[in-house]
């Protein structure tokens, strides 16, 4: 399915989501390379909220550039498949083996802004990530590691832990809004 039928059959939960929806519908208008981190100006990328079998918990990794606790993603990379982006990000990041996906169906979709910084000694310009998010889950008893040049910690933590454990605000909106959501599938 591709990202404009993906993001026509989602039912947007709230007003940022209506507005981030819009904005990503015009961009795919605009530029014809958004699934590639070449477009420095926006682009696709994928990212899960790893849960627990209870749904008590998240998988989540401190990433090194922004010195917080964060959920797991990355860049499509020229890929069109966000699904599996979100899949293989999770295993990458995380070194968790096991993963599924608790529906094929997308859970959120948000804009980020990220500011300029320096990446593998090269600096990166402020632009924005159109994030499409998925509902990932796993089991909390297998054996993770860090990604050095990505994270330097992997930890489960309770719903409302990783709320507090982000130093990011706009992120903690966003981690609110997946619990939100989470909370009311149960």
């Amino acid at each position: 399915m591709g990202i404009r039928q993906i993001l026509a059959d989602y039912s947007p939960f709230n007003e940022q989501e209506v507005k981030d929806r819009e904005l990503m519908l015009r961009y795919l208008d605009q530029f014809d390379d958004l699934f590639k981190r070449e477009n420095e100006f926006a682009h696709f990328t994928a990212s899960s909220w790893v849960v627990n079998r209870d749904r008590t918990k998240v998988l989540m990794v401190y990433h090194n550039i922004y010195r917080s606790w964060s959920w797991i993603g990355g860049h499509m990379d020229g890929e069109t498949d966000f699904l599996a982006t979100a899949i293989r990000e999770t295993k990458e990041e995380t070194g968790i083996e096991q993963v599924q996906p608790v529906s094929q169906e997308l859970f959120s979709l948000e804009i980020l802004s990220v500011d300029g910084h320096v990446k593998n000694g090269k600096q990166v310009g402020t632009h924005v990530h159109l994030n499409l998010t998925y509902l990932l889950e796993a089991d909390e008893r297998q054996e993770t590691s860090v990604k050095p040049d990505e994270n330097s910690g992997v930890a489960w933590m309770g719903l409302e832990e990783a709320l507090s454990k982000c130093n990011e605000p706009y992120m903690k909106g966003i981690y609110a809004k997946l619990n939100d959501k989470l909370n009311r599938m149960q």
